[in-house]
């Protein structure tokens, strides 16, 4: 009968009659992004060759907590690589310079054959490329598996992978941690910061709980996080028992989720945990019954980061430190950006203020606007909208091209704020991205799609008639969102827009199109199977402030 093995963090196992497959399976020793995330609880127990005695090995993304080089390297001669093929060829790239031979691109929701038997997976990507994040749905011997890890699926993706399973989710591994630079790198009062995080630790759980409710799978299992900082450098960012912040644990993501959708079955799994999918049996990994997240935490994480501490020093040592290069380096990167994209030059349409500390640095302005990018060294502008403080020797990674500038943004090795407090798509975008072919795909699903279908929303006594899907990356609003004084908030990556005008109030956004309509009647939201041009009844509560910045992986 086929198995699902927990590996830690968002990794998974699956034992079939006739394969062997790994999901993202992280062990690095370095942890991830500048060695600043560790898995958490640790599974270095799990870390031996019969591991990584596949047949198969499936990646999500390019993300160094999902795309591990030191398993990719010790990988038989018969494994297989699969991944999701996205506009741009950033994660093939990191695949074949970790050493990936066997390499091959799925195309989205087409099933692949495992095995001879009938097994097969295929890959989910986010409606819109503006993220390169993929669910994976996994079939062995007739059990199926979908594998959100960072994919913010819809409704309507979540209900088509189940039908396209057969109509049953054994299981549906959810994830409820936060992946974010925002709000703990930013400059917010101490008050300011703490409800933030409570917002969008909240906000992360209502989307879980109506995509899992609209899905109804056997067993809904939190994963993907959180990770821990072994660092001293970053160890304030770990989470506590009392105040999880952004980076909640599986238990108190089951704890809530429970509560709030109590007829569904959750379960919280640890490293080396495995479940039979066939009878639903479980059974707990030795190592890992001893952790607990409550209990001698502190000194957990101390010898941890002791057993670490070379590893990370390692990193810090790789890094070294900037020559008198650096600023004809920053010119030179940022120029090339201005290249990429008008049509996200035009939409940036700021500032961005670089303070680089140590040697060689100095203060940075780049402007980015529909005239292009201009690079001012002397830090002359008098109101820069973004800016960000960086060790000149992290930066000078990225400038390089040693890493990504999401791999800097997701180190926390940073510091920023925003004046005013709006969040810019485009800025963020621009720099993960950083190349032709995902920048285009973008533009050309903004500005090619359907945005001619309307729902209709009502906001107390008044009703609106909007857009069925969000401008920013297409959310389904009927399914998707919640109203609350007027505003409506996309659900999907918490942009908010006023319904009397249609304009993103929290975010650089294109206006929802809204419309008061007298008289009209907001229509209950449409069952699963159902014609989904019906007008939608969006339920008002009390709903969490601030704009996931990317990845919740990643912003």
């Amino acid at each position: 009968m086929p198995t699902l093995t927990f590996l830690g963090h968002a990794g998974l196992g699956v034992r079939a009659d006739n394969f062997r497959l790994l999901a993202d399976p992280w062990f690095a020793r370095t942890g991830a992004f500048l060695g600043s995330w560790h898995q958490f609880p640790r599974n270095d127990h799990l870390d031996v060759p019969e591991t990584f005695d596949v047949d198969w090995v499936a990646v999500s993304h390019e993300h160094l907590d999902h795309l591990d080089a030191s398993v990719l390297g010790r990988l038989p001669d018969r494994a297989r690589v699969l991944v999701p093929r996205y506009p741009a060829p950033t994660v093939v790239r990191r695949l074949r310079a970790a050493g990936a031979r066997r390499i091959v691109e799925l195309t989205p929701w087409e099933p692949y054959p495992l095995d001879t038997s009938g097994s097969w997976i295929t890959v989910i990507p986010e409606s819109s490329p503006m993220c390169h994040d993929a669910a994976m749905l996994i079939v062995a011997d007739g059990h199926a598996v979908l594998n959100c890890n960072d994919a913010r699926l819809t409704a309507a993706q979540a209900r088509r992978a189940k039908h396209l399973a057969g109509g049953r989710l054994d299981v549906m591994a959810v994830q409820t941690s936060g992946a974010s630079w925002h709000p703990i790198c930013y400059a917010y009062p101490p008050e300011v910061r703490h409800q933030i995080e409570r917002d969008k630790r909240i906000g992360k759980f209502r989307a879980v709980q109506r995509l899992v409710r609209a899905t109804g799978p056997e067993l809904a299992v939190p994963f993907a996080g959180p990770a821990c900082f072994l660092d001293p450098e970053l160890a304030r960012f770990n989470p506590t028992p009392g105040e999880p912040g952004i980076f909640p644990d599986s238990e108190q993501a089951v704890a809530w989720l429970s509560e709030h959708l109590p007829a569904q079955r959750w379960a919280a799994f640890r490293p080396g945990d495995t479940i039979d999918l066939a009878t639903g049996e479980v059974t707990p990994d030795p190592v890992s019954a001893a952790f607990s997240y409550t209990q001698g935490i502190e000194d957990y994480l101390a010898r941890y980061a002791a057993d670490r501490r070379e590893a990370i020093a390692s990193v810090h040592a790789a890094a070294g430190e900037p020559g008198p290069d650096l600023p004809n380096l920053f010119r030179t990167h940022f120029g090339r950006l201005g290249t990429l994209s008008p049509y996200f030059l035009s939409r940036i349409g700021m500032t961005v203020r670089f303070e680089v500390t140590g040697a060689y640095g100095g203060t940075w302005d780049v402007r980015k606007d529909t005239a292009g990018v201009t690079v001012d060294l002397t830090g002359g502008t008098a109101a820069p909208e973004y800016t960000f403080t960086v060790e000149g020797r992290w930066l000078q990674a990225v400038l390089r091209g040693d890493i990504a500038w999401e791999d800097l943004l997701l180190s926390l090795r940073l510091r920023a704020r925003r004046d005013p407090d709006r969040y810019n798509d485009y800025l963020i975008g621009l720099l993960k991205h950083a190349n032709e072919p995902a920048l285009r795909a973008i533009e050309e699903y903004e500005t090619t799609r359907d945005a001619d279908e309307r729902i209709v929303v009502r906001a107390g006594d008044t009703a609106y008639e909007i857009g069925r899907y969000c401008p920013h990356a297409g959310e389904d609003l009927a399914v998707g969102a919640v109203v609350t004084g007027g505003v409506l908030r996309c659900l999907g990556h918490n942009f908010e827009f006023d319904l009397r005008t249609g304009v993103c109030v929290n975010a650089r956004c294109e206006p929802l199109f809204s419309k008061q309509v007298a008289g009209a009647a907001a229509a209950p939201a449409p069952r699963p199977g159902h014609d989904l041009a019906a007008a939608a009844d969006l339920e008002s509560e009390e709903v969490p402030d601030g704009v996931d910045e990317n990845r919740e992986r990643s912003r």
